[in-house]
């Protein structure tokens, strides 16, 4: 799964990529200096995996991991080509959330692109110039659809319908994820036209480091503006959490974020955030070998969650052995857990719980 980080030039996006991942993607004080999409394979903090890796003393234990792509700052006219607008859009495209990353901080030594500090703008030249696609994407899909809807196909009236929803509420300055649909016209005439403006998106507010823990005036004008979208909204000083990222001792670092009020990094709940934003869970497969975090959909089955270790484990699924986390921490050991009867058998129909330990059973 990838969560794709947008925003106008120089409010922090680069900055904010390095702290997140391992790659260091070039950071500079003018527009375009991301120029290639970089992406980072980000591991997810969970503590939960510290925990079952001092109980197992497995050889390994591999962390869950989300791709963030840095894509290079849009600006107005990119819908219609403008700076690198069409290749920007088409890397939006292809992410599965938006984290909007928004300048909520005054420092003059960085320039603006549009001269001020102002976020709300800021947001809505970019939801503007993602709307303007979207609208694109719709007028040409709707051409289609009206001829067949002409002929009486009843299916195509249908599409037609919800397509002309769509094309309204963009018209009205809507975003897609702002509009409501039954579940039905969503998978059938929605989902498949992958719109930029209804993958789902968390604000980062860039703040300085003073405002790291409460927040400033900009961060209260960003929220009062999203209240209506159902997005999440983080507040982040990206500039200090590069310095924090930058000392190698993790006493030093543990003291720099408690200096600033702070119990962990800015980063990691992003991260977590992230992940709960991509609609995803983790189970845990625990042995001597090793204990692994898996990422699954929420409301997977138990053959699903087999399927991302490997397609043959959903195919010949026969059942899986279920623990909870909580009862494995509990009791201590798998074999404890099996005495106190705690272990669960499941079939197919079985849906996975975020922290669910499991061990298939399959037969191909």
């Amino acid at each position: 799964m990838k969560a794709g980080i947008v925003g106008l030039p120089n409010v922090g996006k680069s900055t904010l990529f390095n702290c997140l991942s391992n790659a260091k993607a070039q950071s500079a004080n003018f527009p375009f200096c991301t120029i290639e999409p970089n992406v980072g394979v980000v591991n997810v903090p969970d503590p939960r995996l510290s925990k079952l890796e001092e109980l197992v003393k497995p050889e390994r234990v591999v962390p869950a991991t989300v791709d963030i792509v840095d894509i290079a700052g849009l600006v107005k006219g990119a819908s219609k080509g403008e700076g690198l607008g069409n290749q920007f859009l088409g890397n939006i495209r292809e992410t599965d959330a938006i984290l909007h990353v928004l300048r909520c901080f005054d420092n003059d030594n960085i320039v603006h692109v549009d001269g001020s500090v102002n976020p709300i703008r800021d947001k809505e030249t970019i939801d503007i110039e993602l709307q303007l696609k979207d609208l694109e994407t719709v007028e040409k899909k709707l051409e289609k659809v009206k001829k067949a809807a002409r002929t009486g196909n009843k299916e195509a009236q249908k599409e037609e319908s919800v397509l002309a929803q769509i094309k309204e509420a963009l018209e009205q300055g809507k975003s897609v994820r702002a509009v409501d649909f039954s579940e039905e016209d969503y998978a059938e005439f929605v989902k498949p036209l992958q719109f930029i403006t209804d993958k789902p998106v968390m604000y980062v507010c860039n703040v300085d480091e003073n405002s790291a823990v409460s927040g400033n005036k900009y961060v209260d004008q960003v929220r009062e503006a999203v209240k209506e979208e159902n997005a999440e909204v983080l507040v982040l000083a990206v500039g200090t959490e590069a310095d924090i990222n930058e000392l190698d001792d993790y006493e030093e670092r543990q003291m720099f974020l408690q200096d600033i009020g702070l119990e962990e990094p800015g980063s990691s709940k992003l991260i977590r955030t992230a992940y709960k934003l991509l609609n995803q869970q983790t189970y845990f497969t625990a042995g001597k070998k090793e204990v692994r975090a898996w990422t699954t959909k929420i409301g997977s089955t138990a053959p699903q969650a087999a399927g991302v270790i490997h397609t043959d484990f959903e195919k010949g699924f026969i059942r899986a052995e279920v623990i909870a986390y909580e009862d494995y921490v509990s009791y201590g050991s798998e074999t404890k857990v099996k005495e106190a009867g705690k272990m669960g058998v499941e079939g197919k129909n079985y849906i996975v719980k975020d922290g669910d330990i499991m061990h298939f059973l399959f037969n191909v």
